[in-house]
């Protein structure tokens, strides 16, 4: 039998995609990448937003309407908050937990006695995962942790992935070490809430990356992080490190004192911003990446003004900014100011426009920097694609295949940097 997979939102999301991939091919099933011939539709799904909800939904309606013979399987954050008659289009409805042991579900999208398999994700007390064996990323992720102890008045995360779980040490050492194996020169580490790897074990991020540091992989990234995770311990063994690359994506969602308490948020405007001055001043321009949510319920126009204005003062390299999604279920769905949409997507635009000017600025500061270059895979236009510790984007055209080789360059070099 044939199956297609298709995975929406995070990187976390993406990884286990392809072990969902791995487990199914164990099994026996084939993958295509044609959605009107498979046997088995698979959609591996985020719910992060309304709009992703939304795009779930549109999906399971397209394919079903094109391939009227498929069986439908719908996983992953939406999957977990589904309830009884939610996706009608749906044959079976599974869990963050089940879907890594999807192949023992796939005979139940024959039978009419039961669609929905997903306990009780609070239940859930210990971290659960799949190694990795294969795959084509050059550079892969890796997850070490799921779930999230905090409780964002916004986010419905939680009730998808539940409490903050860790896998051990021993067991990221070892896809490191598989990933190692199979020629791999990067990894990501990612999770739901990486700051929060370890806690079960009273440990903290640090413990784990020094571990890292003792293999043989040429360098890793982390995944976002809140301001207030990087404390001095961590923050001095990073600038002292051989193998972090200077790419920091923080968590920040605004930069006014009100919206983030209305939010829910564990830090102050000062501490972010002094962070990201002290990271600045630190490495050799590092990348500086931050998610900004716009429209926040009572955000007033001075309040957006303040947020702009300290990103400005702080420079940082890029904002992926979007605007607030009212989610049932959530305290901030019930908030008085709701903002009208036409105003959260303003204020957005602002924000995408003032990115584009700070990311040119970062891009033209870096030209004529020596950095190293791990290259990925042909891109659509005859150039690979190659990305530098810091997070800077290079298309190179070669005879030779380039993919996975490392390259020491001088920026200036490149006709385009992203």
């Amino acid at each position: 039998m044939k199956f297609y997979i298709k995975s929406l939102g995070c990187k976390t999301n993406q990884l286990e995609g392809q072990i969902i991939t791995q487990s199914l091919e164990k099994a026996g099933f084939i993958e295509t990448k044609n959605k009107n011939e498979a046997d088995i539709c698979i959609i591996n799904s985020c719910t992060v937003t309304a709009h992703s909800d939304n795009q779930v939904s549109y999906l399971l309606k397209q394919i079903k309407r094109d391939n009227k013979k498929t069986k439908l399987v719908l996983t992953g954050c939406t999957a977990q908050n589904a309830k009884e008659g939610d996706f009608p289009e749906a044959d079976l409805i599974l869990g963050n937990r089940e879907k890594l042991n999807i192949e023992k579900y796939i005979e139940f999208i024959f039978k009419e006695n039961r669609k929905i398999f997903a306990d009780d994700i609070f239940a859930q007390k210990k971290y659960f995962g799949k190694m990795l064996y294969k795959t084509t990323s050059t550079r892969p992720s890796l997850k070490i942790q799921d779930g999230c102890d905090n409780r964002c008045t916004y986010c419905l995360i939680p009730f998808a992935r539940g409490n903050s779980r860790s896998e051990t040490v021993d067991k990221i050492i070892e896809q490191v070490q598989i990933y190692k194996d199979e020629g791999k020169k990067e990894i990501v580490l990612t999770g739901i809430h990486i700051g929060q790897w370890g806690r079960e074990f009273n440990l903290k991020l640090i413990h784990l990356l020094k571990e890292i540091e003792k293999t043989d992989i040429l360098r890793y990234r982390l995944g976002s992080l809140y301001v207030n995770e990087i404390d001095d311990e961590l923050f001095d063994f990073l600038v002292s490190s051989k193998k972090f690359c200077p790419h920091f994506h923080l968590s920040l969602q605004s930069l006014c004192d009100k919206t983030l308490g209305n939010m829910g948020r564990t830090y102050t405007k000062k501490e972010a911003c002094d962070m990201i001055l002290k990271i600045k001043s630190a490495f050799d321009l590092p990348f500086i990446g931050c998610d900004i949510i716009t429209g926040f319920p009572d955000e007033n126009e001075n309040d957006f003004i303040e947020t702009k204005n300290a990103l400005e003062k702080c420079r940082v390299s890029y904002i992926h900014s979007f605007p607030y999604s009212k989610r049932t279920g959530t305290l901030a769905a019930k908030m008085q100011g709701q903002i009208p949409m036409h105003v959260k997507k303003n204020r957005t635009k602002e924000l995408m426009a003032l990115c584009n000017t700070l990311h040119k600025e970062f891009l033209s500061a870096n030209e004529n920097k020596q950095r190293t270059i791990i290259y990925e895979k042909m891109g659509k236009n005859g150039a690979y694609q190659g990305v530098s510790e810091n997070y800077i984007k290079v298309y190179k055209k070669s005879d030779k295949n380039l993919q996975n080789t490392v390259e020491k360059v001088i920026l200036s070099e490149f006709d385009e940097l992203h």
